[in-house]
């Protein structure tokens, strides 16, 4: 399963919601976790993989959880700045700042209906992955000019894209 990079239009376009979680969906989610642990990934969103729709996936201490059509209900007053990082735009690591805590609605591959207050790590992935969903990167949640660098940082890093020559 391929990752997407910052500059796909994909990324950029807001998710629809799952309607039926059927067998190709709960495929799906397990060609996520496989992809995120292969990339030592703790998140990946379905925007991520060329899938616009409400769906991510986490692993944070070795517990994976699946969210589909999440809504973050609830965030906390006090934030915390901690340095985050994305499959999408490798290498680049900054600072974010973010609610410490949020609650979040979700349904689990089941199709049942959850609420999880998450705090911690937990809390941090679940935002930066619902970002995913609309379109939001880590990049755009830091200062103009950090973020330009980090942009021309990730451009002088990424590898050129091998095309297949045309037959």
């Amino acid at each position: 399963m391929e990752i997407l990079y910052l500059g796909e239009e994909s990324l950029r376009q807001k998710s629809i919601p799952v309607e039926n979680i059927t067998e190709e969906i709960k495929d799906l989610v397990q060609k996520m976790f496989v992809t995120m642990k292969i990339k030592d990934g703790i998140g990946l969103a379905a925007p991520q993989i060329g899938k616009n729709i409400r769906l991510f996936v986490t692993g944070v201490n070795n517990e994976q959880r699946v969210f589909i059509n999440p809504q973050i209900i609830e965030t906390s007053e006090k934030v915390c700045s901690y340095e985050e990082g994305c499959l999408s735009i490798p290498q680049i690591y900054e600072k974010v700042v973010r609610p410490e805590t949020v609650t979040v609605q979700y349904q689990n591959i089941d199709g049942r209906r959850k609420t999880l207050q998450a705090t911690g790590l937990l809390a941090r992935v679940i935002q930066h992955e619902n970002d995913h969903l609309d379109g939001v990167l880590f990049i755009d949640r830091i200062d103009e000019k950090l973020r330009e660098e980090a942009i021309k940082l990730f451009e002088k890093k990424k590898k050129p894209i091998k095309k297949k020559a045309a037959v």
